[in-house]
């Protein structure tokens, strides 16, 4: 990667996370695990909700952005092991959003909030039935 300054592409965000993560990068990112991350996890999700209590957007935009550097660091990780990719994470939380939401993306028609929810939960507890 040979970019400096922005604006930065979410594909420039995949390239800086795994150059973090190399050989060459840094140490500290090189070391983690999911285990040891947990307690960054817990504190950008803190932060994210300190700003949105507070009513501070540009706050809550870098928040956001510490945060989703922790989706993509795990998601790094799994990678390396052979888990998963961040494209799988955005591939399974775009086709659940889909499923989950007839109304928007199929032909189901709702008329209330309490029907919309009632459907969330159907769905939900239908996909969870069918895990092994």
């Amino acid at each position: 990667m040979q970019k400096t300054e922005g604006p930065y592409t979410f594909e420039d965000l995949i390239e800086i996370t795994a150059a973090l993560r190399s050989e060459g990068g840094c140490p500290w990112d090189r070391k983690q695990t999911h285990e040891s991350l947990i307690p960054c996890l817990t504190e950008e999700s803190g932060e994210v909700i300190e700003a949105i209590h507070n009513q501070d957007m540009e706050n809550l935009c870098e928040e956001l952005g510490d945060l989703l550097f922790q989706v993509m660091i795990h998601s790094r990780i799994a990678e390396e092991k052979g888990m998963f990719s961040i494209n799988d994470v955005i591939d399974g939380i775009s086709a659940k959003m889909v499923r989950r939401h007839p109304h928007v993306f199929g032909d189901l028609t709702i008329d209330s909030e309490e029907e919309r929810l009632a459907l969330w939960q159907r769905i939900k507890s239908e996909e969870k039935s069918k895990k092994p």
